[in-house]
């Protein structure tokens, strides 16, 4: 059995250290008010036993509470004072410089926290520690100075969870809706280099990725571009090819028969397509931001989105090269076509590719083909999302958070604007907590929520005032040359803060055990159900009270939990013990989903879901687990079919895995290794992380560095749905 020390590494339990510390304080009290020498060990025992049935890693502080709760169990009240001093003086000199043991753990690599927060970052990478040492000196610097004791205390407490406050510190926004479109077509600048509008679709892919890389490195949330606005440059290829053979022919005194000048020049699109696309896909790949990073990146691909015709069909070529090199892959280091994480690619279904016959349907094939080998491209019905966003259709930005409709007309000439906004950030609550804290009673539960609704409103505005007065040059990429506006040099972002240009998020997670503790039931049934819808609404009535009040765009938003499930059960079992249904897992359920572990048909939890995602308009995403499907794509087809008629946004999760030691491409399992989960071939039985290719949906976004051991129990619970 291992714990978790301060500065984040592991070690074994050892209970001899527990003895130790208990007869310190036993030895500094009277002889008549002192623990006899069988109650110490009975102590460090019990505690044992109780790391022992937790089923995760308790951490240094977990375990001295435990401590304390069982000396004073034995109403040894001076020994408890006594032990409590100590650790009050320890907390003392750890305080006056609360970063060092934290980095010099993120520089000797056995910082098992860190190695398991997130999916996506590989922590033995020079880039990767120094993002993490500037994020613990950011993290202390919002926790000391420039936050609320209030919202520091809930959020340490595992009330609210405050992110990325390891970039709180500088004037940074979460997520954005690239306006990819304005910078090819009126070019930019990047890197102080003036870059003008392409003249081929190479080139302009080149430019989009040059362009990824720097918005990436300028923002801590994920972005989306549409190949929409790529398309058109198909057209500037073809203009470009065509006067190239035709001069060739001229040349080589070949007669010029329009028909065969033709064929030449597709040949050449065609060809330009699949190294432009090639381009895209492995720079994203390849590419490592300031963070230590792939960009958090997703394609966003809607054939109604240009004009119909020429354009479209170019659009359609685009996208059928797209997810023919997702199909086949990227190559691993042992020169094996495994599941990249990056791009994510989203596909809309809409009336002209969503049933056999329509005129895209071959290219709806295709994807449904790519989505059961490589678990993309995710689904937005552009019918249920017309519904649900006033009539449009648009990405999201990154792999969920969605903008509040434009009903304004934001553009200049009146219509409406999606790419160039952004999101300012989000605080995210923990219903579990509310509802614990009630104790079940509804009156004490609806008291408290609107206390914590209160808490989490001061913590975004401090979100929102962190932003305001920031100046166009903190980065130059989003704010000056297109990415999200033409500011001036030297102006204030500030316009944009407001009038639902961009989104301030608040995010709620375990509405599943929050309605198990309330009601006695999952959400899915009746009872339950209505109390969770009413839950929803509460809290998207608080928004829209606070966007009435301020004009700033408050939405509410399905928290992707990645490192935080696994924080927010802690602090549960911490706060309220283990309570079957509720607290007993080393996890919470992400936003409003089904629990995973709940058996219930892929059909059924679509159409459930989708009552929620209406009431979660910030963002929201539902998934079904299935089995491999390559060789029943009728089947993905016909959930993809379901999806278009059901809900607004939605994905399928398989597996992808590759063993390096032994070759093995199945499924990659998950063991128990002396209260640990751990990653193993089943085949050769090889668990070294470093020689297995593990892809797994975590958040919306495929996660292939593994997971903390939250999130990882979380996978092995996971019911299939189909």
């Amino acid at each position: 059995m291992k714990i978790i020390k301060r500065s984040g590494s592991e070690m074994i339990f050892d209970g001899g250290k527990i003895v130790a510390a208990v007869e310190k304080a036993n030895n500094e009290v009277i002889p008549g008010e002192r623990l006899t020498e069988e109650q110490v060990r009975t102590i460090a025992k019990n505690v044992e036993g109780i790391c022992a049935d937790m089923g995760r890693s308790l951490n240094v502080e977990e375990i001295q509470d435990l401590v304390e709760n069982q000396i004073m169990q034995y109403r040894a009240f001076s020994v408890a004072r006594k032990y409590i001093t100590y650790r009050y003086k320890r907390a003392l000199v750890r305080k006056s410089n609360s970063t060092d043991e934290q980095i010099l753990s993120l520089l000797e690599c056995n910082n098992e926290e860190v190695k398991q927060e997130n999916s996506n970052k590989n922590p033995t990478v020079n880039s990767v520690q120094r993002d993490y040492m500037a994020g613990e000196v950011s993290k202390d610097i919002t926790k000391r100075l420039l936050l609320p004791q209030d919202v520091v205390d809930a959020h340490e407490q595992g009330i609210i969870h405050f992110h990325d406050s390891d970039y709180f510190a500088q004037h940074m926004h979460n997520c954005c809706l690239v306006n990819l479109e304005d910078m090819l077509q009126n070019g930019t600048v990047i890197s102080e280099t003036m870059i003008e509008k392409p003249h081929s679709f190479s080139t302009a892919c080149n430019i989009a990725t040059q362009a990824i890389a720097q918005i990436a490195s300028s923002q801590y949330g994920g972005q989306s571009i549409s190949l929409a606005h790529l398309a058109p440059f198909v057209q500037v290829s073809r203009d470009k090819f065509t006067q190239q053979v035709k001069e060739e022919f001229e040349t080589a005194g070949i007669p010029l028969d329009e028909e065969k000048i033709k064929e030449v020049v597709e040949l050449r699109v065609r060809d330009e397509i699949q190294r432009g696309v090639q381009m895209i896909q492995y720079q994203v790949i390849t590419l490592m931001t300031t963070n230590g990073q792939a960009p958090f990146v997703t394609v966003y691909m809607h054939l109604d989105e240009v004009p119909e015709g020429r354009t479209r069909d170019d659009l359609a070529m685009v996208i059928e090269e797209v997810l023919n090199q997702r199909i086949k892959g990227v190559k691993n280091e042992k020169g094996v076509y495994i599941t990249p994480a990056f791009p994510k690619l989203i596909y809309v279904l809409d009336e002209d590719n969503v049933r056999e016959g329509s005129q895209y349907w071959d290219l709806t094939v295709l994807a449904a083909k790519c989505t059961a080998k490589r678990m993309v491209p995710d689904y937005i019905s552009a019918k249920k999302m017309r519904e649900l966003k006033n009539g449009d259709v648009y990405a999201c930005m990154g792999c969920r958070s969605f903008l509040t409709p434009d009903i304004t007309g934001l553009e200049k000439d009146g219509s409406h604007k999606y790419y160039g906004r952004f999101n300012q950030g989000v605080v995210t609550l923990n219903l579990v907590d509310v509802a614990c804290s009630s104790g079940g009673d509804e009156k004490k539960f609806w008291d408290i929520l609107e206390e914590r609704m209160e808490l989490c409103h001061k913590a975004l505005m401090c979100r929102h005032n962190r932003l305001k007065g920031t100046p166009s040059d903190v980065a130059p990429i989003l704010w000056q040359n297109g990415a999200l506006a033409r500011l001036k040099k030297g102006e204030k972002i500030d316009k944009l803060l407001y009038g639902n240009y961009s989104t301030i998020s608040l995010g709620y997670a375990g509405l599943n055990e929050c309605t198990q503790y309330m009601k006695g039931v999952s959400h899915t049934d009746e009872d339950g159900k209505d109390f969770a819808l009413a839950v929803m609404q509460f809290m998207n009535d608080k928004c829209a009270k606070w966007r009435a009040e301020s004009d700033i765009s408050f939405s509410l938003y399905g928290t992707p939990l990645e490192s935080t499930t696994y924080k927010f059960a802690q602090a549960l079992q911490k706060r309220f013990g283990i309570i079957p249904g509720v607290t007993d897992k080393n996890y919470i359920t992400n936003s409003y989903h089904v629990h995973v572990q709940e058996e219930i048909d892929a059909f059924t939890k679509l159409k459930f879901e989708s009552e929620f995602q209406a009431l979660s308009p910030g963002g929201a995403i539902s998934y079904v687990e299935v089995p491999n499907m390559t060789q029943n794509i009728e089947a993905v087809l016909g959930v993809m079919q379901y999806i278009y008629d059901n809900i607004m946004y939605a994905e399928l999760n398989t597996k992808s895995d590759y063993c390096q030691v032994c070759g093995f491409d199945g499924e990659i399992k998950i063991a128990d290794d002396d209260g640990k989960l751990v990653w193993e071939c089943p085949n050769c039985g090889n668990r070294d992380q470093n020689k297995l290719n593990v892809a797994r949906r975590t958040c919306g976004y495929i996660g292939t560095q593994f997971w903390n051991q939250g999130r990882t129990q979380e996978i092995q619970d996971r019911v299939l749905h189909l």
